[in-house]
């Protein structure tokens, strides 16, 4: 084949690689201009979103001090509970401490004779 147009390699080199830079250009995604309804719509959105986050950690902190206070108040409730049953001992004790060896031996005997009288 003769060479018409006179190009050496190089030449033709180059020009192989423009068409193919030509050729990757085509198919590359366009930048598209920016729209700004997108940009409001997104805005809008981001923020609907950080909302609603701030919704649920509201309400998860909530629930949260709820059941703080439930828990309190069942432990408060025990204590009272066992404050009473302790007081119930006290007093039992303080009473029985109070009788005389006489009273008990007449306690006694009365509990042997209703347990006799039983069988």
């Amino acid at each position: 084949m003769r060479d018409l147009k006179n190009t050496g390699f190089t030449d033709r080199l180059t020009a192989q690689q423009e068409a193919k830079k030509a050729l990757l250009a085509r198919f590359k995604p366009k930048t598209a201009a920016p729209d700004p309804e997108f940009d409001k719509l997104a805005a809008k959105r981001a923020a609907e979103k950080e909302a609603l986050r701030q919704q649920h950690e509201l309400a998860k902190a909530e629930r949260r001090r709820e059941k703080a206070e439930k828990e309190a108040a069942q432990l408060d409730a025990q204590r009272e509970a066992q404050e009473a049953i302790d007081a119930e001992k006290r007093a039992a004790r303080k009473e029985r401490k109070q009788l005389t060896k006489e009273e008990q031996k007449a306690r006694r005997d009365a509990r042997y004779a209703a347990r006799k009288a039983r069988r």
